[in-house]
């Protein structure tokens, strides 16, 4: 096995603290289906909390498993067209080359990327090229040994000659819980962070971050969230931070293929001002 990317090492943690929270839009609704010649359809719609604006975009998939090819391609609200080829242990074993690109029709703006990962036992890495802006280049490594994870990661500017950014992450991962320690925005930005699935229902995680840049005036910020299972078909969330936002989420299968959402979060230092969210979560897939 691979250990994960680099942006994944600490991916237990925050997809906890991130995922399935469902107030972060007014109404999401996202519709799945599949054609009889094996290309999957996506149709999502999101409501702005602020704006009340829709954003949303169609996306077609066709995956093509004897050849490695998978082709997919979207039309956005924003009348962007995006197209993205894999070619998954194609080339060679263990590597995976994406090309990516884009349109706008109203500003004939363009843009190309490529994308290259590669994992091994023991070893992932990864080299993200933009083509058309800059260009530059961004990459990530990772080794792993018996639950033990190190990794960094290194931005250069082509044109520039110079290094834009640089990390680095340590951890620790296992089926029951997982640790991680990452320095992100050139070493500026320090977070630690612990996840734990307690049993098959219970999981529990959080997560410290400081930003060395802001200085002395500047705290820890945390965040701890939970997630029970109520049954195999309903689970329930909560996290809460240190400037006291709350936010709770229920999910629940209606029926095979309908899934709801429903979240709300709460300012517990403003109660009395129109500072809390809901939200409203619909999947429908065939």
């Amino acid at each position: 096995m691979a250990p994960p990317a680099f942006s994944d090492i600490a991916k237990s943690s925050n997809d906890l603290l991130t995922r399935d929270f469902y107030h972060t839009a007014s109404a999401n609704l996202e519709v799945k289906s599949k054609a009889p010649n094996g290309v999957a359809f996506t149709v999502k719609g999101k409501s702005d909390h602020k704006s009340g604006a829709i954003a949303g975009q169609i996306e077609a998939k066709y995956t093509d498993k004897p050849t490695g090819l998978t082709l997919t391609q979207a039309w956005t609200t924003l009348n962007a067209l995006d197209t993205k080829i894999e070619l998954d242990n194609t080339i060679a074993n263990g590597l995976k080359a994406e090309v990516l690109t884009q349109f706008l029709p109203a500003t004939k703006g363009k843009g190309a990327k490529l994308n290259l990962h590669f994992r091994q036992p023991l070893f992932h890495a990864r080299a993200f090229f933009d083509l058309l802006r800059g260009p530059s280049f961004n990459g990530d490594a990772v080794v792993g040994h018996d639950g033990f994870l190190a990794g960094a990661e290194v931005g250069y500017d082509v044109e520039g000659g110079k290094i834009t950014k640089y990390s680095a992450a340590v951890g620790y991962s296992v089926p029951e819980y997982t640790a991680a320690i990452t320095a992100t925005n050139s070493l500026n930005i320090f977070a630690a962070s612990y996840y734990h699935r307690v049993n098959a229902q219970v999981e529990a995680g959080a997560k410290a971050t400081w930003d060395a840049k802001s200085g002395s005036t500047s705290g820890v910020g945390l965040e701890i969230a939970s997630k029970y299972k109520l049954d195999p078909n309903a689970f329930v969330k909560a996290k809460i931070n240190n400037q006291g936002i709350a936010a709770l989420a229920y999910s629940q299968l209606l029926r095979p293929g309908v899934t709801l959402g429903l979240g709300a979060s709460i300012d517990t230092q403003r109660l009395a001002e129109p500072a809390h969210k809901v939200g409203l979560n619909f999947v429908f897939e065939s």
